[in-house]
């Protein structure tokens, strides 16, 4: 179950947190994984953990806001392993600042990052991602890293939020679009709660901030008790996720949205 031999799969931002986690998994189960990120010293040093277990991977510096960046890295990663099976779009910022306090720079910085990154992503890999698929029973899988917060609305980072709805509706028209075309290129997303990650760090603070407190420990609580399951996520809860999404196991879903919140959404 959810294997993933003889697969190629990028991963944006995957130096650490849940896309680290994600290229780790799917490592064990197979998979050749090149990480893409900004963070070049963290992300060879997940390659040098994975190949330590035993499992196959490359780091290339990748921004993912800038097109070249993008062609050079899936350049890279074709010439190495020979082609491409799976891109997951994980590379992704938080601001936590209201409509009000935010920045026009803080806005062009979310829509860089989480929406334009996600474009060019899926540009730049599928003419790889078609050419496999052509000879995969099930295609190729492309999975966008999303949020809770693309599905309801946040107190704390609407424009985060907007972005991550952003990525909810282009995973479900880029599925539409493909199917249409034949291309065989599955396109799902995934959509996280509240993960203990530098990420998940990070709203606490900003959660902290918005109440006007520096108690980073009571809104961790916080935000704790807003998931039913009685925890808080962690990053192999959401890679798991992942792992499944990219594999054949998941071979007869397109545009859907799997959600893993421990129930935040439910309420």
């Amino acid at each position: 179950m959810n294997r993933l031999d003889g697969k190629v799969a990028f991963l944006s931002g995957a130096a650490r947190g849940i896309g680290g986690a994600a290229a780790t998994l799917m490592a064990s189960v197979g998979a050749k994984v090149v990480i893409g990120d900004v963070l070049e010293e963290r992300g060879r040093q997940t390659v040098r953990e994975i190949e330590a277990a035993g499992g196959q991977a490359t780091f290339v510096p990748l921004d993912v806001t800038q097109e070249a960046s993008w062609a050079a890295a899936l350049d890279t990663t074709v010439k190495q392993y020979g082609g491409l099976d799976i891109l997951v779009n994980n590379a992704g910022i938080f601001v936590g600042k209201g409509v009000e306090d935010a920045s026009m720079d803080d806005w062009h910085r979310l829509v860089a990052v989480n929406l334009t990154g996600v474009v060019l992503g899926t540009r730049a890999a599928l003419p790889h991602l078609k050419a496999r698929a052509k000879d995969s029973p099930h295609g190729s899988a492309i999975v966008n890293l999303a949020s809770v917060a693309g599905l309801v609305g946040s107190q704390i980072d609407p424009l985060y939020s907007l972005t991550k709805g952003g990525v909810t509706l282009f995973t479900k028209s880029t599925a539409l679009e493909f199917g249409r075309k034949g291309y065989r290129v599955r396109v799902n997303s995934i959509h996280p709660g509240v993960i203990d990650t530098d990420m998940g760090q990070q709203t606490f603070a900003m959660r902290a901030q918005a109440l006007g407190t520096n108690d980073t420990e009571a809104t961790r609580k916080l935000s704790t008790t807003m998931h039913p399951i009685g925890r808080l996520g962690v990053a192999d809860d959401i890679a798991k996720g992942i792992v499944f999404l990219a594999s054949d196991d998941a071979g007869f879903m397109t545009g859907a949205g799997l959600v893993v919140d421990g129930g935040y959404t439910a309420q």
